[in-house]
């Protein structure tokens, strides 16, 4: 009995840092390697944390990872100052500061952080019910968690479900990660413990 428990827990041990060699991060807290810049808006690290920040051009603005992924769980933290509309590309292309993908939102209260965008394309395919809206927590640090299999895209925030959808589109293509600075100005989020795992 001893030797199977044994057996068991060795098996469990591996299973466990099977899964945890898979998970990497994205950002080195240091500066911006592994990502590339789009549009004239501002992005920096400052003080090991990644800050996006309108310019004075108040257009979009995009920061986009290297590397594709196709089905994924990627975890991060966010903290918005001022207006705070920002979002979580994937699946996504970008050309100058035109971009097609799939937005995970991240916006200020009411506005349906969480809710999945289709960008010049459908537009919305699903926000939060408005209750689950109190789960953000406007400038304080908070938790989103995006996960893609397939067809299926999952949102959650501060560990409540946001939505679920299964969308055909969704599931055709790969991309690349993006965060974004929304038009208008007087934007400022900080972003920390960007970290994905490849499934």
């Amino acid at each position: 009995m001893k030797k199977v428990s044994l057996l068991l827990l060795m098996w469990v041990a591996c299973a466990s840092f099977g899964i945890a060699q898979k998970k990497h991060s994205l950002f080195n807290k240091k500066d911006l390697s592994g990502w590339k810049i789009y549009g004239t808006e501002k992005w920096y690290v400052e003080k090991g944390l990644l800050i996006c920040e309108s310019g004075p051009d108040k257009e979009y603005g995009y920061l986009e990872t290297d590397k594709t992924f196709k089905d994924f769980e990627l975890t991060l933290q966010f903290l918005q100052e001022a207006d705070g509309n920002s979002g979580v590309f994937f699946h996504s292309s970008i050309e100058g500061t035109k971009i097609s993908g799939w937005q995970a939102e991240v916006a200020p209260p009411g506005h349906s952080t969480g809710g999945i965008y289709e960008s010049y394309g459908r537009g919305w395919l699903i926000k939060p019910a408005e209750e689950k809206d109190k789960a953000l927590k406007m400038g304080e640090w908070n938790t989103m968690k995006i996960k893609v299999v397939g067809n299926k895209v999952t949102t959650w925030l501060n560990g409540v479900e946001m939505i679920t959808l299964d969308d055909e589109k969704i599931g055709s293509r790969s991309g690349s990660i993006a965060l974004q600075i929304h038009s208008g100005g007087g934007i400022k989020v900080k972003w920390r413990k960007i970290n994905i795992v490849e499934l």
